[in-house]
């Protein structure tokens, strides 16, 4: 089981319609694929996506950073090695998240192919199928209530509104998006970094004022302001999930014991990938908090690893927000889930249930 080659790929994919957030919009999927095939034959696959105003990552410098890392994984036994290889992954280059994120799902895929297992029977998990929410991108407001109309009328019944350039108008689409909608839709509020601690607690007030309450608002201030989330938290009714603001177990750890929100958004691109979003699942249990796996635009390995590892932690992660293959005006190939719009089914095959 010994690594005998890792090489890198792009998957391109059009999206239905742009992507957009307050910090930046997306028109075209493009991620890198990880490949890393052993000496006795089987493939493994991993992906990222580069968030260039997130992560700080691009193609190229992905592309790069695995190339640095993998020269230190050649001939190394994902079987005997694991934790071994695991700890290389984070130890030889700092940050780089999505990199790291994309060899660790590789080597993840391989171990569970190894023996025989999907992986989230490898990681102990036993659900299969899932039901994800659906962004709806920052626009004008007509655009997003035909949006969210269009996503009820599909199946789906949560939404992420994105907001964040412009306070005024985010209350109007929100009320407007509200209004149009069935009641029993959710409504999940992401601000992306846009408003600062004061509009913020404004704009929920009188949201919550108006009998609007939304499940959750995701990081409304900048990404290193943990007291800024603190005190919108401490005056709004509306549950405050924590993305950009946690990276690593360490930042996670901060969020909680400062109780500076009330959820924690787990991506594997943010974190460095599965082992580290394992290890903040099971702090954020220890802490009897929730959690949301979301993602950043991977196609569709990178979302089939991030729903293996919501299997394994089905008790603290309870949100989905894995919507990135539904964006795609390509179907998936090769790939052995089933992606029926908000439900998505795991395989039983064994690894990822992915070929390339």
């Amino acid at each position: 089981m010994r690594i005998k080659s890792i090489q890198t790929a792009l998957f391109r994919s059009p999206l239905k319609t742009p992507f957009k957030t307050a910090l930046r919009a997306v028109y075209d999927l493009e991620d890198i694929v990880v490949i890393i095939e052993c000496k006795n034959g089987l493939f493994g696959y991993g992906e990222g996506a580069p968030t260039a105003v997130i992560t700080g990552e691009t193609l190229g410098t992905m592309s790069e950073a695995i190339k640095y890392i993998s020269r230190f994984l050649i001939g190394l036994n994902i079987d005997t090695d694991f934790d071994e290889i695991i700890n290389i992954i984070h130890s030889k280059l700092l940050h780089n998240t999505t990199a790291k994120s994309a060899l660790e799902i590789a080597i993840y895929d391989l171990i569970s192919k190894y023996r025989k297992k999907p992986l989230y029977a490898l990681l102990g998990g036993v659900e299969t199928t899932f039901r994800t929410d659906i962004t709806i991108s920052l626009n004008d407001i007509d655009k997003m209530v035909s949006d969210s109309l269009d996503a009820v009328n599909l199946g789906y019944d949560m939404l992420k509104i994105k907001l964040g350039n412009d306070a005024k108008k985010d209350i109007e689409r929100v009320v407007e998006i509200y209004n149009a909608l069935p009641k029993n839709i959710l409504l999940r509020l992401d601000a992306n970094q846009g408003w600062n601690k004061e509009e913020a607690v404004e704009i929920m007030q009188t949201i919550e004022n108006l009998g609007i309450f939304p499940e959750l608002l995701e990081q409304p201030v900048i990404a290193d302001d943990t007291d800024g989330l603190r005190y919108i938290k401490n005056k709004i009714k509306t549950p405050i999930l924590a993305d950009e603001a946690v990276f690593s177990l360490s930042q996670a750890k901060h969020i909680l014991e400062t109780e500076s929100a009330d959820f924690l958004n787990i991506k594997l691109a943010k974190c460095g990938g599965i082992s580290e979003a394992l290890k903040i699942a099971k702090l954020a249990q220890d802490h009897s908090i929730k959690c949301m796996m979301g993602c950043m635009l991977e196609g569709p390995i990178g979302i089939v690893a991030s729903l293996h590892v919501v299997s394994a932690v089905s008790n603290t992660i309870n949100m989905i927000d894995l919507d990135a293959v539904s964006l795609l005006s390509n179907k998936p190939k090769n790939c052995s889930a089933v992606f029926n719009e908000s439900q998505i089914t795991l395989s039983e095959n064994g690894g990822l249930g992915i070929t390339y």
